[in-house]
């Protein structure tokens, strides 16, 4: 299955079960599930170490620039209860 296809298919799942979650722009390629908790609306799960890499990638920021814009401009961003998920995976080191 191809990036896009995947991010679709997420996507897809994701707006069937709540029509309002949120998505980051422009971060699809760390859209990496959907999280889903006891009477709490499914929302959008992110990789921060895939979103850290697309910041690098794409406007040519250093892992350090990466992690502070996204700190501040996404996983420190509450924009409500549809707000995505933002996932640290790997190990304790990694933190």
């Amino acid at each position: 299955m191809t990036k896009e296809a995947f991010f679709n298919s997420l996507r897809e799942a994701l707006v069937e079960e709540n029509p309002e979650a949120l998505l980051a722009d422009g971060l699809e390629d760390a859209l990496v599930g959907i999280a889903r908790r006891c009477g709490q609306p499914t929302l959008a799960v992110y990789d921060i170490h895939k979103c850290v890499d697309v910041l690098m990638k794409r406007d040519g920021m250093t892992a350090e620039e990466a992690d502070e814009f996204l700190m501040f401009n996404s996983v420190g961003a509450w924009a409500g209860e549809h707000t995505p998920l933002w996932f640290y995976g790997g190990t304790t080191e990694d933190l």
